[in-house]
């Protein structure tokens, strides 16, 4: 048992509002569930259920060590329960075309092509690299939030950043322009520049 100081009113000082702690986080909050719903709507509901709950329980959150961990790990938990209720419907996901890699805005394409390949990780390995990635957690503190090995996060983490990797391509390089074809077909390569030149 840890003996806190109490304030003249009698509250602790370390504690936050509630309101003020939706004001300062949720965005956050709202980032970690769109990532894992995949969808604006689900992230909104979403968010707003995991603040529902901890509204109810504020009293036990706002002293906690993080109250923005312990909201996180109720987002995520919800996160779970509705995945594994989408599954046992067979709720799939709509496959993304693929956007042609001369396409300038081909990077904002190429975003949501990452989005839904996360979308469609099972759960516990998008959750994973979600807290890796986005709130730049590390394995042990991960391991702690979701009650696993940190072995088991290193494993998840390595699997999903694997398919990943096969399901979004690398953005290509731009290639150097090729000079134009001289009269006869060749095409001659560019001059070096000569330093001082």
């Amino acid at each position: 048992m840890r003996l806190v100081r109490l304030d003249r009113r009698g509250e602790d000082p370390r504690r936050i509002d509630f309101v003020e702690f939706v004001q300062q986080r949720s965005a956050a909050l709202f980032r970690t569930a769109y990532v894992l719903t995949g969808s604006q709507e689900s992230a909104e509901d979403l968010l707003q259920e995991a603040l529902e709950k901890a509204c109810r329980h504020w009293n036990r959150v706002a002293v906690a060590d993080s109250p923005e961990a312990y909201v996180r790990r109720i987002v995520v938990n919800l996160a779970n329960d509705r995945w594994r209720n989408l599954r046992r419907m067979g709720t799939r996901s709509h496959d993304v075309e693929r956007a042609d890699p001369r396409d300038p805005y081909r990077l904002v394409d190429l975003r949501d092509e990452l989005v839904q390949a996360l979308h469609a990780l099972p759960i516990g390995m998008r959750t994973v690299v979600v807290l890796h990635y986005l709130h730049d957690m590390g394995d042990r503190e991960i391991a702690e939030t979701l009650r696993i090995s940190a072995g088991s996060v290193r494993s998840q983490l390595a699997r999903g950043l694997a398919r990943l990797r096969t399901a979004v391509p690398r953005p290509e390089q731009p290639q150097p322009e090729q000079p134009p074809p001289t009269p006869d077909g060749r095409r001659t390569a560019p001059l070096p520049q000569l330093e001082g030149a």
